[in-house]
């Protein structure tokens, strides 16, 4: 199957795939483009839809772009095809993060490394911010998890008890700074809908208001009235009308992800390494969400790092168990986000 037989149906639905992908604040600051006399794929940066306080240097970005990366990977995969990835191939154009060639049988693809077989995870996997069990999450699933960050250049660790207190300390300081924080307000202030109301069944998006982004009232979750989750708060010093107040884990299972060294290419690897973890999960029956708080201030994020083996860049923290899915967010429509050229 040649990459230039790609009809537009398949390649806007693999964007559809791709956009399926969590970013921070639901920012989705992405956008796609498909060259069909190269047959390729880019995946761009959409800057404009950058956290201008929380992400100045565009790491999340990058994290969240890179999570879409992979669910193209995995779009392409489950067509057949085997997608070969270049990142930031042109250093003149920082917005370019990476070019996909979905290489056929006759075109030199070859082996498959199991990616396709996660895409029946890809739109199941939602954000939950809903109380998780106290479950454990048996050790050989730890390990397939971390195995799987490690297949796109990750590491995944998850904190022993000593560890994982210092890390939960972290994330209580980064959300007493943000709660008293304007910049943090104002992030807030653009990227949540308040006044949303959830629909019913397994729609995985719209409510009262159209948006296609950002996160709506109907996903903040409860309010935590008692436990350590380090889940974000959307609804920051505000109030929601009716929302209940519920008690999460008080021994929360938390994986760090990380790349040995913190430049661009290593936030995208970051971010579908990340990816590749949530959907292995979401197969797996756990649910998740990344707790992106004590990462966002440089102070936080360095002593996140184990203090024993000192290993990796923390890119991210998250958050993993047995629970409820999260509602779907709102994603925007492909023709939004994929242009296709001759």
């Amino acid at each position: 199957m040649s990459t230039r037989e790609m009809s537009d149906e398949r390649v806007t639905a693999a964007v559809r795939d791709a956009a399926a992908a969590p970013s921070v604040h639901n920012t989705q600051p992405w956008r796609f483009r498909y060259l069909r006399s190269e047959g390729a794929f880019q995946v761009r940066a959409d800057f404009g839809r950058a956290l201008l306080h929380a992400d100045p240097d565009g790491r999340a970005l990058h994290i969240s772009c890179g999570a879409a990366l992979f669910n193209l990977r995995v779009a392409l995969a489950h067509e057949g095809l085997r997608p070969v990835t270049r990142l930031l191939p042109d250093p003149d154009d920082p917005a370019l993060l990476a070019v996909v060639r979905p290489a056929g049988p006759g075109d030199g693809g070859g082996g498959e490394d199991g990616t396709g077989a996660l895409h029946p995870a890809v739109h199941r996997r939602h954000t939950s911010r809903r109380p998780f069990t106290e479950t454990g999450i048996p050790r050989a699933l730890r390990t397939a998890l971390a195995d799987a960050a490690l297949r796109e250049g990750a590491l995944l660790d998850f904190p022993g008890p000593r560890h994982l207190r210092w890390v939960l300390e972290l994330v209580e300081e980064a959300e007493a700074r943000n709660r008293a924080d304007l910049g943090e307000a104002e992030d807030l202030a653009h990227w949540t809908r308040a006044g949303t109301a959830t629909t019913t069944g397994a729609d995985a998006g719209g409510g009262a208001d159209s948006a296609g982004d950002g996160v709506p009232e109907y996903a903040f979750g409860p309010r935590k009235f008692d436990g350590r989750a380090p889940v974000r708060d959307f609804a920051g010093t505000g109030r929601v009308a009716g929302r209940r107040s519920e008690t999460f884990e008080r021994r929360p299972q938390i994986a760090l992800l990380s790349t040995v060294k913190d430049r661009p290419g290593d936030w995208l690897r970051a971010g579908q390494a990340m990816e590749r973890v949530l959907l292995l999960a979401t197969l797996e029956g756990l649910v998740g969400s990344p707790a992106t708080q004590p990462v966002e201030w440089p102070d936080l994020r360095w002593p996140l790092r184990d203090p024993v083996s000192g290993r990796g860049q923390v890119q991210t923290v998250l958050r993993l168990g047995y629970g409820p899915p999260g509602p779907g967010t709102p994603r925007r429509p492909p023709g939004e986000v994929l242009d296709i050229e001759p």
